[in-house]
């Protein structure tokens, strides 16, 4: 399956058009590849764990739309449900029954969530989570954490003060200083740091959000005891607590990381897998906060493709198909069978590489461990991750284009693909 790249691609006169007309000719950066320093395919098809390119290049695909092809792309469960709403009309703008049967599916899958609301995208998730959360408690203050991205609200793209606890500085040009001297940006695991910002704002902290397995700096995992103390700290100071489970809800469980860690929120963001690839995202909580939201309360918010039918039948048909495919355990295996085939190329290679995975999850650090926070992440080697996303590339393997992303494996992976994959790791380090 390797590849063969043309100087005078389809995908580089694309790119060449796309860059006249589209900043950065993408329309989300990572796409660009400008972190492995390189220029983007482009994609003509998927179907199962495999993508073509538009000039026929074949790929194992382990990026999977960032999540959401939890059964693989264009599965026919997700296509047949897609095709027969699109027949009845594609926005109505006015309440349909799907709507009804997500908000009962996530209700019951997620216990922490009494009422949830159908949104658009998880930036829109988060950034709803946050207004409910100061209008709730009457504070402002926010705290998050380092490496946990929760989409392009501009409270949200705060990165840490030049001291511990220092209010966070805006991390994107166009976010106002005032909105970031209300976020307090924490290191991930940190509990002392967490219990002396909490203790030197008493009583003007509305919520602390974050990633409970951080997916978006790479992938690396809470403490033994982080999540329970974030959650008794939250409730002694009057603070709420949300999870963003974008990525992590109906992947790594079917309750998500808070039914793996036991620690239940006050609030949840969720988006990707519950739109079945098409644009969605939810949040939901306790009902005493949910129903702070317009109509029934003084929290405005609103979307005229909220709880889109399209979105909503392949989300429902794609959660579904989970349950009777026994598709957890499915991905358990899957993501055991690439750990163990990785682990065994990086001992062989004899190289300083951190492999972490947590069920269909991974990611590949170019560094020594241990890995808990943003600052140990960012010890990786980045050129040596480029050149190894480029040889794998080459070889018909698709990692996501930056060190700090997490991989994604699907029910629709074979043991042969993975198999295959193994080899081309194998390959790669040996070489680098």
């Amino acid at each position: 399956m390797d590849v063969c790249f043309p100087l005078n691609s389809q995908s580089s006169e694309l790119f060449s058009r796309a860059q006249k007309r589209i900043p950065g000719g993408v329309n989300s950066p990572v796409r660009a590849f400008r972190n492995v320093d390189g220029e983007p395919f482009f994609v003509a098809r998927g179907e199962g764990a495999h993508i073509w390119d538009v000039d026929g290049n074949e790929y194992i695909d382990y990026v999977g739309s960032w999540g959401p092809a939890i059964l693989g792309h264009a599965p026919k469960v997700v296509i047949d449900a897609v095709r027969v709403a699109a027949t009845r009309g594609l926005s109505f703008g006015i309440p349909n029954p799907l709507e009804v049967e997500m908000a009962e599916l996530i209700c019951d899958w997620v216990p922490s969530i009494e009422k949830v609301r159908m949104v658009n995208s998880g930036t829109e998730a988060t950034m709803s989570c946050i207004r409910l959360a100061r209008a709730f408690t009457g504070r402002d203050k926010i705290i998050k954490f380092d490496g946990c991205y929760h989409g392009h609200v501009d409270a949200l793209l705060v990165k840490a003060g030049s001291g511990a606890l220092t209010h966070g500085q805006p991390s994107s040009a166009g976010v106002p200083p005032t909105f970031a001297d209300l976020t307090i940006s924490l290191p991930f695991n940190d509990v002392e740091l967490l219990t002396k910002a909490f203790r030197e704002n008493k009583n003007e902290i509305a919520a602390v959000i974050l990633e409970p397995i951080p997916a978006n700096a790479g992938l690396y995992f809470p403490g033994e005891k982080f999540l329970a103390i974030l959650r008794e700290e939250s409730t002694r100071h009057g603070a709420l607590l949300i999870f963003d489970e974008v990525i992590t809800g109906f992947r790594v469980a079917r309750g998500g990381a808070q039914e793996i860690y036991g620690v239940k929120p006050d609030l949840t963001a969720l988006g990707k897998i519950i739109g079945g690839g098409l644009p969605v995202g939810g949040f939901g909580g306790r009902a005493e906060i949910m129903d702070q939201l317009s109509p029934e309360g003084p929290v405005y918010q609103a979307g005229t493709l909220s709880g889109n039918p399209l979105a909503l039948a392949a989300g429902l048909a794609q959660l579904r198909e989970l349950e009777p495919i026994n598709g957890w355990q499915l991905l358990e295996e899957s993501g055991a069978q690439f750990e163990q085939l990785a682990l065994n190329a990086i001992k062989d290679a004899k190289i300083d590489v951190t492999l972490h995975r947590l069920g269909s999850l991974f990611c590949l650090f170019f560094a020594p461990g241990p890995i808990v926070d943003l600052a140990s992440a960012q010890r990786s080697d980045l050129k040596m991750f480029a050149r190894f996303f480029h040889a794998c590339l080459e070889r018909g393997v698709y990692f996501a284009p930056s060190q700090f992303e997490t991989g994604f494996i699907s029910t629709a992976h074979t043991a042969e693909d993975i198999e295959r994959t193994g080899v081309v790791v194998r390959e790669v380090l040996a070489a680098l």
